[in-house]
């Protein structure tokens, strides 16, 4: 065999050859994968090495920053207009009509009071009065219930007034009956009924009204402020398109590019209209609040001690002396009497208030009037008081409610009706005053916000057709 494999030329057997180590072992370690992002900025940097590279990279931050500005710039004026258009249709109404409801409450519960002086023949005028005033009451605290959010303290103030205006007028059904038969009870129902409207009913209503006139500067917070980061980002778009002009120029010596023209013309005209149109819906809605609702507030509370004023003189005759009040100083006072005084003093505070807040002779001659009003008012209760202090109590009760036996002078319910017909011409005035400056404040943003978007839209355009036609000289 060996010489056979010999002579064929076979070379004998070697020793075994070891088996190789795996590749894997023997490869030399590859590179980690870049991240898309590292590749991406690669491929910029590469790309802004060249001209038609830096202009594309150019025209479209340019598109960007404008785009971001007009954006920018419609929403903020679209909140703005919301906020405005608020404030004229949403809370100063609600706030107007929480104000209606303490009115109507107080004037029922002048006019419950001022009935009952009448004796068991109640005049109907007086009866119509009450009846129309808890109707308003009922009907605007359903506006106000169908406005105020569900679980809000609004919703439940106004679910507690609507409680209680059954139980109110229960207890003055009460008065009257034993009124007509003569029964002493019906004061004591009538003093009931006035302490739940004291110190349940009016505190509620009060509330509300408080709780609508915070939501009502709310709304003008929410409209008055300058859209602060709209106007920096145009201003911004502005100076860059302004550097992408003066780089056009130096490098092509050509003065104007018309697609950058169009987008600085289009930018420049939302930044203008912008800053034009919410400095006058500024100052419309400043002095909607200045010179209505400063005003409208102050004759509100001046209407309002006028009313709490009138239902003390009433039932001060009504009580005869029954409740009394003690005084820091030891002296003993009727209570409504005391009370009709510190209410006369708040009217008189409220009226001069008044008369310095109106800018005009038609907003003051109704506050002097009613000011006038309000010293006759004063003088006819002191004779009144001096009557009924000295035991004439028919000769008081007809210098209050008028009679047969004052025949030739006015008695203070004629200037109670006066001072209230007054202060409503003074209120009518003012929320006239009010609609006229913010319906105007609001109209300014009208338009911002859609002609802000659409002329930003127009600019980024021209910025990137103004590139590309410069790009277009390097195919």
């Amino acid at each position: 065999m060996t010489t056979s494999s010999r002579q064929r030329g076979t070379a004998p057997p070697g020793p075994p050859t070891p088996l190789s180590a795996p590749a894997s072992a023997t490869a030399a370690p590859t590179a980690p994968r870049r991240t898309a992002f590292a590749e991406g900025f690669d491929r910029l940097r590469h790309a802004a090495g060249t001209e038609p590279g830096r202009l594309r990279l150019i025209g479209a931050l340019l598109a960007l920053l404008v785009l971001a500005f007009g954006a920018a710039g419609a929403w903020q004026m679209s909140d703005r207009a919301a906020a405005a258009d608020d404030v004229l249709h949403r809370s100063q109404p609600l706030s107007a009509g929480a104000a209606e409801i303490y009115r109507s409450l107080a004037d029922a519960n002048t006019a419950a009071a001022g009935g009952f002086l009448a004796g068991g023949q109640e005049p109907a005028a007086v009866r119509e009065r009450y009846e129309n005033d808890l109707e308003t009451a009922a009907t605007k605290l359903v506006t106000a219930a169908a406005a105020a959010d569900p679980g809000s303290p609004a919703a439940a103030t106004i679910a507690g007034l609507n409680r209680l205006l059954p139980q109110y007028e229960g207890l003055i059904e009460r008065a009257r009956a034993n009124n007509r038969l003569g029964y002493p009870v019906g004061g004591a129902y009538l003093r009931a009924a006035n302490a739940m409207m004291q110190d349940r009913m009016l505190p509620a209503a009060q509330d509300l009204y408080t709780k609508e006139n915070q939501r009502l500067r709310a709304d003008y917070a929410d409209a008055t402020p300058y859209p602060w980061l709209a106007l920096a980002l145009g201003v911004a778009a502005l100076a860059a398109l302004a550097w992408a002009q003066r780089r056009h120029y130096r490098r092509t010596n050509r003065v104007l590019n018309r697609g950058l023209v169009a987008a600085t013309a289009a930018s420049a005209a939302v930044l203008l209209w912008m800053a034009v149109g919410h400095t006058v819906a500024r100052a419309g809605l400043d002095s909607s609040y200045e010179h209505g609702i400063r005003s409208l507030s102050v004759l509100h509370d001046a209407r309002i001690a006028s009313l709490n004023a009138r239902g003390n003189e009433n039932l001060t005759l009504v009580s005869r002396g029954a409740e009394t009040k003690k005084l820091a100083d030891g002296d003993v006072v009727d209570l409504y009497d005391y009370d009709f005084g510190q209410e006369m003093k708040a009217l008189a505070a409220g009226l001069a208030h008044a008369e310095t807040l109106a800018d005009d002779s038609a907003g003051r001659e109704p506050v002097r009037a009613a000011t006038g009003n309000m010293k006759v008012w004063r003088e006819r209760h002191t004779v009144a008081r001096e009557a009924d202090d000295a035991g004439d109590y028919q000769g008081a009760l007809d210098k209050v409610i008028g009679g047969d036996g004052d025949k030739g002078a006015e008695p203070t319910g004629e200037c109670f009706d006066s001072v209230d017909k007054n202060l409503g011409l003074a209120v009518d005035h003012e929320e006239s005053e009010f609609h006229r400056a913010a319906a105007g404040g609001r109209d300014a943003l009208g338009g911002l916000p859609a002609g802000a978007a659409v002329l930003a839209v127009l600019g980024a355009a021209g910025a990137v057709l103004g590139i590309g036609r410069r790009l277009s000289e390097y195919r």
